[in-house]
């Protein structure tokens, strides 16, 4: 099953860190890596082939409505701070590119695939993006209440501006940004840096994942069991049924809509933990939550398979 990869590549990251390969001190300087060098590698690598008027509008609406609510309604319950916008974007957050394709394309094949490479073509785009200006939003948010200044309508405005800005100028919107404009005029990439791109996209998933078990071992889990729980039965169980309802209610049927609710079902994605890294908030708790959710997806997932398959042929 191809969640068994997705374990295995975090159970050596966790070896590595228990035999000492890799020191504490390091965890850092490896996130750097992976957040400035391979997210963006990877982010323009898949802009650059996307072409706006090919989109499928449908499903885009529908997927990421449900993402949205349930990220606006996390933030809401758990407060405007940046621990909040961790928690809300773990909670929707999905794995979709090392667990999603090959799980899509083994049990609904190439017609499956294509809702789904319509959804992954602007999922770091809308999610990525829209978190990186709530997370700069957050901190400011945050810098200003710990400072008791009042806040007037033209400091609010420039807060926000300036959040904005950072969230554009930023090693993840930058190059999704990019990438998108580039795919827009036609031109071939060169060979050599599309080959380049291509071998530091693919380092990013196997990476990513063993840092989150380096990170796993050199932290107290155990203490973040229950928040980490929390976040896995709302990303594993009321995701993919809150993605039902919307989609059932616009009128999507079929095929695309079983395929929505699969990817919307699959555990937190590594990208959460590349977010709690750079802005220093909730790291054990998401990365607990990574671990929980795909260990639990294990059961999940064929049971929401099953029902889905019910679901396809009453369609």
């Amino acid at each position: 099953m191809s969640l068994i990869p997705v374990v295995l590549f975090i159970a050596l990251g966790y070896g590595a860190g228990r035999m000492g390969w890799v020191k504490a001190a390091s965890v850092r300087d490896l996130s750097n890596i992976v957040f400035l060098i391979l997210t963006p590698a990877l982010l323009f690598h898949t802009m650059s082939t996307v072409r706006v008027q090919e989109l499928n509008l449908q499903t885009i609406a529908v997927y990421f409505s449900a993402a949205g609510l349930l990220f606006v309604t996390t933030l809401l319950l758990q407060g405007f701070t940046t621990l909040g916008a961790a928690r809300a974007l773990a909670n929707c957050f999905s794995n979709n590119i090392m667990i999603g394709v090959p799980l899509v394309g083994m049990v609904f094949g190439q017609e499956g695939l294509v809702t789904l490479f319509t959804i992954v073509s602007v999922h770091a785009l809308i999610l990525m993006t829209s978190a990186t200006i709530v997370f700069e939003l957050a901190v400011m948010h945050q810098q200003q209440g710990a400072q008791g200044g009042a806040r007037s309508y033209r400091g609010m405005a420039i807060t926000v501006v300036r959040a904005l800005k950072n969230g554009i100028i930023h090693p993840i919107p930058l190059p999704i940004i990019c990438g998108l404009l580039f795919a827009q005029t036609g031109l071939k990439m060169p060979e050599v840096i599309d080959t380049s791109l291509q071998m530091l996209a693919q380092a990013l998933g196997p990476i990513a994942l063993m840092l989150v078990g380096i990170t796993l071992f050199f932290s107290a889990v155990g203490r973040y069991w229950l928040p980490a729980s929390r976040i896995a039965v709302v990303k594993l169980l009321l995701h993919p049924v809150l993605l039902l309802a919307i989609g059932w209610m616009w009128g999507l049927r079929g095929l695309p809509l079983v395929v929505l609710a699969t990817a919307a079902s699959l555990p937190v994605g590594a990208n959460v933990f590349l977010f709690t890294q750079r802005y220093e908030v909730g790291r054990e708790e998401v990365t607990a939550s990574i671990a929980v959710s795909t260990s639990l997806a294990l059961v999940t997932i064929p049971l929401i398979l099953l029902g889905l398959a019910q679901l396809l042929q009453t369609a």
